[in-house]
């Protein structure tokens, strides 16, 4: 790694005492420079040795020169006098005058002349020695004596190892070291010698401020000038570290917006696992809705400031980004110690300027918590996130009935008095804003209308105002004036409620403290309007109290109540509440269990949502239809049908459903090329997005080399992504990767990833580590730890795991013989179609001791498997042609350890 050595030591104004001795022994050099060439490679001498001592102890800083590596690796005369050289050089501010300092850099031995002596500067005209020794030792400022110092072989390869090199870029470096210096350009007076040392020559330099006054080093003017040098010295070599640390830096960044992401989902969901983080932003997501101004971090108040460090600082202990984060610490360090005399300090990732913006992004997820655009909701039944239909814009566009009569109750005398209706222009602003089946959103129309509506008193077209600059739909976000605009909707619903009160507003009023959109939220004050219009049997209203019920938001838990409302809510043909009634009669939550009923709910909810669907093509119900219609839940199963609300929803990005997608595409029998290019594109989009099924289904195909090619190292690459987001079964491929594949065996990884899986009761991963730690060949035998993977595994019904206990316990070799329990498992692996548990089924009454007549009983036993599984195969227009010994050698090998020809243990299809 290239490398900067910079010293900087400055003469104060008024410095007039110096160790005498010291500059007496600079300028004659005496004993130290003249070694004749015979005895440079003698030890060093003792009193080379009392000198170098003396001098670490004055100058403790030295230890960190070229040279006193070099004296360390092989304590020469040469290397000793060359340390004690650039030693005393490097704390010249101690041990010389101004005066000597200016004419010793400048005739110096082994200094490189361009005139009558060694000194240059950045102009032409020719340097009077003495008159400039004169004009620096009169200076009444501070003057700095930077030294710069390089490795031969660097300097040699970069082209600075001679003067004029030097000359050249001092020249066009002078502007940095005086911004460093704080001293105006125009203002700065530098002169430098080259000094041609063997083994690390390195440049003087005198520099100050005409104006006395001026100048000022700080460490981080000495930190500019150190990594300009690196990067203008070395600048072939840092440019491809600067973009590998750039590639670093972003992979982090996006690992970083990933995992918040995932996280925010969780939160939403219910299924965190960080429950400390989990709390930190909840209570971000609470502080950001009384914050005012912009939501960035620079903006925030310090408290907020404080919330959202310990936030990232919490997230930089999630596995994927420590690791990321590591390695770009580790390329930085290689930079900096370029140029860094001590490593440079690892900070909190809050800490590091160069991520603010996964900081900015935390906001940003956390605020949308806030908005209620990640709602607090359960997973479905296939794991994936239940749609919830929590925000009015989910569910009013097209739901709603138009409130005629109330309309011209509530048309005001004055144009300027605030009303509610659906008028056409209304209408159409909505479609521009959302879209339909023949246009696509204009932004700019839909702006345009609704500003022209909410001038006439709309208050519907105020509150869209909201949402445009909430959401940044077609201007820049801004939520101040989007809570503005809801402030003033919320403040005409109030008006036109208090006139004449009405159960679609008493909704949208409890839904806007329920959000806290234009006021404070309140969960008990939205509990309150909500329940009003629910006196009124207003059917949102009662699917959205029941949701408060169910979280115990404003209002007491209670799934019964809960129940409750969402039940009646569904009898009035709401879908989304008969989804959540099918789900707790299925469950048992708040109600008995009730399979008919759910089945029932589940069909009206099917109903409900293509209704829905046709009107609004909204891509969440869209999968939501897909996945219905694949799994038979409140349908018929119907492939076809469900594979065209896939690709409908996969067209519009939804990363569930395009997974879903590709794995019917790829289920199919014959899929064509282009079907399976279809489906590999969704897949890969998928897997971009985080989804974890879709990364692992996509690494299974680059493992097998199924309609890829063959790749080992992409298939580790998405199988950790899917394991890191506690996929068991990518945690169970990756272990058998490690443990088998002999390009990347790595066995302390194969038992970590083994380990994640079983833990979540993988019973796979269960059997293979039962197998590791029984046998001790890769890992410290450890039986108690293999009996209770192997058993965990067996519970399960493991074949494999129920066949190893009977023969341990059989044995009792590693445990204590016990022929029942042996029995009890051999019974149940051969209940799963083990043949060698049978075997020693049928043979128990046999068994006492191992004798080698039981072993020729055995040994018969696979010679028959043997023979049978050679047969001859019948002829096939296609065949897979593999070797017929080493076809024998693996049968052997696998009946050997207990499983017969046909069975399939490493097999997952998932």
């Amino acid at each position: 790694m290239p490398r900067v050595i910079l010293k900087c030591p400055y003469l104060k104004s008024g410095d007039t005492t110096h160790k005498e001795n010291f500059v007496k022994y600079i300028a004659t050099r005496d004993g130290v420079q003249k070694i004749s060439v015979r005895n440079k490679n003698c030890p060093s001498t003792r009193k080379q040795e009392q000198l170098i001592t003396q001098i670490l102890k004055e100058f403790s800083d030295t230890k960190n020169l070229f040279e006193y590596e070099d004296y360390l690796q092989n304590k020469t005369m040469e290397n000793a006098s060359e340390f004690i050289t650039i030693a005393l050089e490097h704390n010249l501010d101690v041990v010389a005058k101004k005066e000597n300092y200016v004419d010793y850099i400048a005739n110096r031995p082994r200094v490189e002349k361009l005139s009558f002596h060694g000194l240059f500067n950045g102009g032409s005209d020719e340097i009077v020695l003495s008159k400039v020794a004169k004009e620096v030792a009169e200076h009444g400022g501070n003057v700095w004596m930077p030294i710069i110092s390089l490795r031969r072989e660097d300097a040699i390869s970069t082209g600075f190892d001679n003067a004029q090199r030097w000359k050249d870029y001092l020249s066009s470096y002078a502007p940095t070291i005086a911004e460093s210096l704080k001293i105006p350009l125009k203002e700065l007076r530098w002169y430098a010698s080259f000094h041609n040392e063997s083994h690390h020559p390195h440049i003087h330099m005198i520099c100050y401020c005409e104006n006395a006054r001026h100048g000022f080093l700080d460490k981080k003017g000495i930190a500019t000038i150190k990594s300009g040098l690196v990067s203008g010295i070395f600048k072939q070599e840092m440019t491809a570290i600067y973009a590998q640390q750039t590639k670093r830096r972003d992979e982090l960044k996006a690992e970083s917006k990933k995992v918040i992401e995932q996280l925010l989902l969780k939160i939403s969901t219910g299924e965190v696992q960080m429950a400390g983080l989990e709390k930190m932003i909840v209570e971000l997501s609470e502080n950001l809705k009384c914050t005012q101004g912009k939501r960035v971090y620079g903006y925030l108040p310090p408290r907020t400031k404080k919330l959202v460090d310990s936030i990232t600082d919490e997230l930089a202990k999630e596995p994927t980004i420590a690791h990321a984060y590591k390695l770009w610490c580790e390329m930085r360090s290689e930079i900096t110690a370029s140029y860094r005399d001590a490593p440079e300090p690892i900070l909190p990732l809050s800490q590091q300027k160069e991520f603010k913006s996964i900081k900015n992004h935390i906001i940003y997820e956390a605020d949308r918590l806030a908005k209620g655009e990640i709602t607090l909701a359960e997973l479905d039944e296939v794991g994936q996130p239940d749609e919830s239909p929590m925000q009015d814009e989910t569910i009013t566009d097209n739901s709603f009935p138009e409130p005629i009569d109330a309309q011209e109750e509530f048309e005001a005398e004055e144009n300027t008095s605030p009303y509610v209706k659906w008028t056409d222009d209304y209408k159409q602003a909505r479609v521009f804003l959302f879209g339909d089946t023949d246009h696509e959103p204009d932004f700019e129309q839909a702006l345009e209308l609704l500003r022209a509506e909410s001038q006439n008193g709309n208050m519907l077209a105020v509150f869209d105002l909201g949402r445009m600059y909430a959401d940044g739909l077609g201007v820049e976000i801004d939520t101040d004036k989007a809570q503005e605009y809801y402030a003033q909707a919320l403040d005409g619903f109030l008006f036109l409620e208090n006139k004449k009160p009405w159960k679609y507003l008493e909704y949208r009023i409890g839904k806007m403290y329920a959000q806290g959109l234009g006021t404070d939220q309140d969960y008990e004050l939205a509990a309150k309007w909500f329940d009003k219009s629910v006196a009124e049997k207003y059917k949102f209203a009662e699917y959205s109290l029941g949701g408060l019920y169910y979280r115990g938001q404003g209002v007491e838990q209670s799934y019964e109540k809960a129940f409750e409302l969402y039940l009646r809510s569904a009898k009035q043909g709401f879908p989304y509440a008969d989804f959540e009634v099918a789900k707790m009669f299925r469950d048992g939550i708040g109600t008995q269990k009730y399979e008919e009923q759910s089945n029932h709910h589940f069909e009206k909810a099917y109903v409900g949502f293509a209704s829905l669907e046709k009107q609004s093509h909204d891509d969440k119900i869209q999968y939501r239809l897909g996945w219905m219609l694949q799994n038979g839940i409140g349908t018929e199963k119907d492939i076809p049908k469900a594979k065209e609300y896939f690709e409908k929803s996969a067209k519009l990005g939804n990363p569930f459903a395009c997974y879903s997608l590709a794995k019917l595409i790829l289920a199919e029998d014959n899929p064509t090329t282009q079907e399976l290019q279809t489906a590999l594109k969704y897949l890969q989009t998928a897997s971009d997005s985080g989804n974890e099924f879709a990364q692992y289904s996509l690494a299974k195909l680059y493992y097998k080399g199924e309609h890829l090619e063959q790749n080992l190292a992409k298939a580790v690459e998405l199988f950790s992504l899917s394991a890191e987001q506690s996929n068991k079964w990518a945690a169970y491929s990756l272990g058998k990767i490690y443990l088998t594949e002999e390009s990347c065996r790595d066995i302390q990884k194969a038992v970590k990833w083994l380990t994640q899986s079983a833990e979540k009761q993988n019973q796979f991963a269960q059997y293979q580590l039962g197998k590791l730690y029984l046998t001790g060949a890769q890992i410290p035998k450890d039986v108690q730890k293999a009996v209770s993977y192997l058993t965990a595994s067996a519970e399960q019904g493991n074949q494999f795991a129920g066949y190893a206990l009977g023969k341990l316990y059989l044995m009792g070799k590693d445990v204590p013989k016990d022929k029942q329990t042996a029995i009890k498992w051999f019974k149940m692996s051969a209940e799963q179609g083990n043949e060698y548990a049978q075997f020693f089924l049928n043979n128990m009454n046999k068994w006492k001791e191992p004798s080698v007549s039981f072993a020729v009983t055995r040994l018969m036993h696979h010679m028959s498997r043997i023979f049978e599984n050679n047969q001859p195969p019948q002829k096939a227009s296609i065949s897979l042609q593999i070797d017929s010994k080493r076809m024998r050698k693996l049968r052997e090998k696998k009946m050997a350890q207990g499983h017969k020809q046909d069975d399939h243990e490493q097999r997952l299809e998932y």
